[in-house]
């Protein structure tokens, strides 16, 4: 028998089940510093299931960004403006789903599996012009930073809308 690690979230419209398996997280963007944007951000995929009146009610899979300065040492979470992890969710929700990240997503087997995979992957990639060599080697950085962030670096971390 398997035994799934899993993180539930009563909100106003349901419990969400945020179960710890690899179909369940995505990466769908990664974005490297270059001349117009000083930053590094990844957009997060998770997948979970909501349960209304102790019945399944439906899956949904919404996004949420980290985001990091140039030095990869400041984190920001940033709403996606559809399909948000934080949309329609009161204050204790939000803090609840801030929470989810920092104390059970980033340790999730799924998220470090997801993230490796897409560092093995970047190391693969043939880049040949300067540009890309220099893109590629942040990237992999800022995806090897993620692996170390912290539970507290995403408990102080700023939540903010995306512009």
């Amino acid at each position: 028998m398997n035994v799934l690690d899993a993180k539930m979230i009563n909100t106003q419209y349901g419990i969400e089940t945020y179960l710890d398996l690899l179909e369940n997280v995505e990466v769908k963007d990664v974005q490297y510093v270059t001349e117009t944007a000083s930053f590094y951000e990844i957009t997060i995929g998770v997948e979970y299931f909501r349960l209304r009146n102790e019945n399944y009610y439906n899956s949904e899979k919404r996004y949420f960004k980290i985001r990091m300065n140039s030095d990869l040492n400041a984190i920001t979470i940033i709403e996606t403006k559809r399909e948000s992890l934080f949309a329609v969710k009161n204050e204790f929700e939000r803090s609840a789903t801030k929470e989810l990240i920092g104390e059970w997503l980033i340790k999730s087997s799924a998220f470090r599996k997801v993230l490796s995979d897409l560092i093995d992957d970047k190391k693969m990639e043939n880049v040949k012009t300067e540009e890309n060599i220099i893109g590629t080697i942040g990237t992999i950085r800022f995806l090897e930073k993620l692996l170390e962030i912290t539970t507290e670096d995403i408990l102080s971390a700023r939540v903010e809308s995306s512009h």
